[in-house]
């Protein structure tokens, strides 16, 4: 990508999640933000964002395609992964060519590679001094970052820590935990929305995401509450129509 795109495209997405930055806002939401607005911004098919439970374990909260969903949750099933090491020692993970990979990362190798991603780039996330988690950027092509494109989705990152630190900042320390467990169990609710979707409308999951995603875009409403609704089943969400169901 083009140096001064990079920049000119890099100032439109800070200043699209700084804004959600100043009044109250969805932490799920804002992470989903960043996943998108880096795969949008950088030389990148596919992202994905793990952060860490109230026991330090990292879990998937945001992800760019279903995929990804796949590559990330077998690498914390493994315990191992560039995105798993990242968020375990605070350090970028960049893999230029996926299959040269073997050893203890075998597995992470074959099913990447079974999902058609050839390269990933994984920063981590910090809160201050701690590791909070971290982002995978899928590429299916080889090859590294440029290395705009690798500080564009570190600032991306650290933002998204930002992010978290003001919750952090206006509560109790020990609430960040409970926060981010927070984020993890929408994210369940949030899965189970797009497998309705994807039953009730007959398309696929990633299809489903984009449907429940731009529900929540067009009637101004937090992503967890569109998918609660669809759960609940108090709001039908198809390809032709986007409604309440009658009484």
């Amino acid at each position: 990508m083009d140096g001064m795109l990079t920049a000119e495209r890099l100032g439109e997405a800070l200043a699209t999640l700084a804004e959600t930055l100043t009044s109250e806002y969805d932490v799920l939401q804002m992470l989903g933000t960043v996943v998108s607005e880096c795969v949008e911004l950088v030389d990148a098919g596919a992202g994905g964002l793990l952060l860490k439970d109230a026991h330090g374990r990292p879990e998937l909260v945001a992800s760019s395609e279903e995929g990804v969903n796949f590559v990330q949750v077998m690498q914390l099933n493994a315990g191992d992964g560039p995105c798993v090491e990242a968020a375990r020692t605070g350090t970028t993970v960049s893999v230029a060519d996926v299959e040269q990979v073997g050893g203890s990362w075998a597995e992470f190798r074959e099913t990447a590679l079974g999902y058609g991603y050839r390269a990933v780039h994984a920063v981590p996330l910090r809160a201050r001094d701690e590791v909070i988690g971290s982002m995978g950027l899928y590429r299916t092509a080889p090859g590294e970052l440029s290395r705009a494109d690798a500080a564009a989705a570190r600032a991306l990152a650290n933002l998204a820590s930002i992010g978290i630190l003001q919750e952090r900042a206006i509560r109790e320390s020990g609430l960040l935990a409970e926060q981010l467990q927070h984020a993890l169990d929408s994210r369940v609710c949030i899965e189970q929305a797009k497998g309705v979707i994807a039953a009730s409308a007959d398309v696929d999951m990633d299809r489903a995401f984009r449907m429940l995603r731009d529900h929540a875009r067009k009637h101004n409403l937090k992503l967890l509450t569109v998918a609660q609704g669809v759960v609940d089943r108090s709001l039908e969400i198809g390809p032709a129509r986007d409604r309440k169901p009658a009484p």
